[in-house]
């Protein structure tokens, strides 16, 4: 019998649920081992705020690194930033975490974000003009988008400590994205003449592997066995979801997406790659209400909650405005479809409730007699059919309930019926003690 319990935190939204919230809370409640990352990339965004005043944003460290014990598993697929790892670690040993690279494990079939990546990526965004997808602009997506166009260029984290290997990768990989950057509408303007600098630069490479050293120094890339090894020491694993699944690339609403996976599959397919067939207790983590950081639709959105106060999400920067929408029993029906099997919920933010939410219950759409309470899915991977959703919340009009929600027990009522799971946890601040246990995960 197994001795090690795992635990996976999924995002029920867009993003922004409160992930990185339990991450912490649990590693510390349970003295979890290792937080396992096993999507996205340095995109992410953990907001984890200490009672003593220390606050950080997690992007690529798993959000339980405030608790000494408790490493992170960098898993494939993740895309790894070594150069934005090393950027976190001092912003981490800014607020008392000394020796947090030395407790990141990297799988060596992770890719690599590089400069050129990001340039490419940037680049494309900006080109798009009105048409932006919502980028984060690290290079995330790019860094996907290259490896599945072209496998054999492909950079992974085990061929950094190569170097002739990865400076020949690195110079196709150069040459490859510069001309089709060439190819997009010209972008103006001195940051955009900055990022196409990068890509003009056959230099740069060798400057940004020398730049990376430290990183392949303090955490050396892992074989499948090391991955293998640290999943199944006795203890707790938890598995902290990047993004949430109404992003997920196949899932969420194109092109207003991540080139990522948030599913249950995704973490259990982490494990059935170490040889480990051990059940996961799965939790969906959600905020009382809707937010999106970015473009892309939001049918709920309300400019009456930006009254909610939001200190670490701003409305600068390459995401744009920080959006409130009101809870949305249609996009939640469609994120609990798209997730699978929940052991339970964890929610944030209940004490918003008290200024009294509005229950949105369905959809009216121009040209339909009868309210919409369901998306239509698709039965595979079909990037029409997502598009086509895209278009259906853009024209959506939401039908609210006409009584406000007026306590957090009335908005858990309404969330188990709507999904069939307990609400486990519930958090009414961001603040360590602030999280109460309605129901727990059996143990």
């Amino acid at each position: 019998m197994s001795t090690t319990r795992y635990v996976s935190l999924l995002g029920l939204g867009f993003g922004d649920c409160g992930k990185g919230r339990y991450a912490d809370h649990f590693a510390r409640e349970w003295g979890a081992h290792t937080v396992v990352r096993f999507n996205g990339g340095a995109q992410a965004g953990h907001n984890v705020l200490l009672a003593d005043g220390r606050h950080h944003t997690f992007s690529q460290f798993g959000a339980g690194s405030f608790n000494p014990g408790t490493g992170t598993l960098l898993a494939s697929p993740v895309v790894v930033h070594p150069t934005a790892l090393l950027v976190e670690q001092e912003a981490l040993r800014r607020v008392g975490v000394a020796d947090g690279l030395a407790r990141v494990l990297i799988d060596a079939r992770c890719r690599v974000t590089t400069p050129f990546h990001q340039a490419a990526g940037r680049l494309r965004e900006w080109a798009r003009g009105a048409a932006a997808h919502g980028s984060c602009g690290v290079g995330v997506g790019e860094t996907v988008r290259q490896g599945l166009a072209a496998p054999d260029e492909a950079l992974h984290y085990g061929d950094l400590a190569r170097a002739a290997l990865t400076l020949d990768k690195l110079e196709a990989l150069r040459v490859r994205l510069r001309a089709e950057v060439n190819a997009l509408a010209w972008v103006p303007g001195a940051d955009a003449a900055q990022e196409r600098a990068m890509l003009d630069d056959p230099g740069l490479a060798r400057r940004w592997l020398a730049a990376v050293e430290p990183c392949l120094r303090q955490a050396p890339s892992a074989g499948r066995d090391a991955v293998a090894a640290r999943l199944s020491r006795p203890g707790t694993v938890l598995f902290e979801g990047a993004q949430g699944v109404l992003l997920d690339e196949w899932q969420g609403f194109h092109p207003h997406t991540s080139w990522s996976t948030i599913s249950t599959g995704a973490v259990e397919a982490v494990l059935a790659d170490a040889g480990i067939p051990a059940r996961v207790q799965h939790l969906g983590v959600l905020r009382s209400y809707l937010t999106r950081h970015g473009a892309g639709p939001l049918p709920t959105q309300d400019a009456a909650l930006d009254r909610l106060a939001e200190p670490h999400n701003e409305d600068q920067g390459w995401q744009g405005r920080f959006r409130r929408g009101q809870p949305d029993a249609v996009l939640w029906r469609h994120a609990l479809a798209a997730m699978g099997r929940l052991d339970g919920l964890a929610a944030t933010h209940l004490d918003a409730i008290g200024g009294g939410l509005r229950w949105c219950d369905a959809y009216e759409l121009p040209h339909e007699t009868q309210p919409v309470s369901a998306l239509p899915r698709s039965q595979g991977q079909d990037l029409a059919h997502q598009e086509a959703l895209t278009r259906l919340l853009h024209a959506a009009r939401p039908r609210y309930d006409p009584h406000p929600i007026a306590t957090p027990a009335e908005w858990i009522a309404r969330i188990e019926a709507l999904s069939g799971c307990r609400v486990r946890y519930g958090s009414f601040g961001p603040l360590p003690g602030q999280v109460q246990a309605f129901s727990p995960l059996p143990g």
